[in-house]
């Protein structure tokens, strides 16, 4: 089987976070009162080891259940992003937009899926100017359930009519990422080094393979026979 999709995670992938995500979260807490629920250190390290996750599931956990306010707090968290971002602007990571425009050009379809609601999501891609550069972007409103379910990556072979799950390469920087594509039971699933977890953590996870940012993905399925051959000319 050759891959003909690649499902992409955003934040930490192919999009910079440098903390911006963390910092959203720690503000969205305060002015919601979810981080006088536990010790503000314990609650990061749970927002650092469900990183990728959607965000109303681990608000939910940090608010000891109440729903109502993880939804408050959830809410809470996209203004505050879009606030950071509109400060600070969003960038890719390096040769991320150029390593999918070669993806596209090797035949394969390209989808990006987030923890992110749908209105943070565009935002990101409008700031970076990807609005037409992905077949699909995907959230877990979109899907069903957020990672670690395999409801992303299943949602992304459905609409793009990827043939089988094990012609789908998943690749993050996440633990989440690397147990959705295992649970969907894609072809391939790569971890990346540009994100909240490292090589280890990847590998525990399941990680087929762990690169050091997304520009080594099209070499890799290269490497291992993973791209049709007519997709390689040029």
């Amino acid at each position: 089987m050759t891959i003909e999709l690649v499902v992409l995670d955003m934040a930490g992938t192919t999009v910079s976070d440098d903390g911006v995500v963390e910092r959203a979260f720690q503000r969205a807490a305060e002015r919601t009162g979810v981080a006088d629920r536990m010790p503000w250190a314990d609650a990061l390290q749970y927002v650092r080891d469900t990183m990728g996750q959607s965000k109303i599931d681990v608000f939910t956990h940090l608010a000891g259940g109440d729903v109502a306010a993880a939804e408050s707090a959830t809410a809470a968290f996209e203004t505050a992003y879009a606030e950071i971002i509109a400060d600070s602007g969003a960038e890719e990571i390096a040769g991320a937009g150029d390593a999918i425009r070669a993806m596209k050009d090797a035949g394969l379809a390209v989808v990006l899926t987030t923890g992110f609601a749908p209105v943070t999501r565009d935002a990101l891609l409008d700031a970076l100017g990807w609005r037409d550069l992905v077949d699909l972007v995907l959230s877990p409103v979109d899907a069903g359930r957020g990672r670690p379910a395999p409801d992303l990556v299943l949602t992304a072979l459905l609409r793009t009519g990827a043939s089988a799950v094990d012609a789908v390469a998943v690749v993050g920087d996440t633990s989440s990422d690397v147990q959705s594509g295992r649970r969907a039971g894609a072809g391939l699933v790569a971890g990346v080094l540009t994100g909240a977890h490292d090589r280890a953590t990847l590998t525990d996870a399941g990680a087929d393979a762990v690169i050091d940012d997304v520009t080594g993905l099209l070499p890799l399925l290269t490497a291992r026979g993973l791209v049709a051959a007519p997709a390689l000319v040029g």
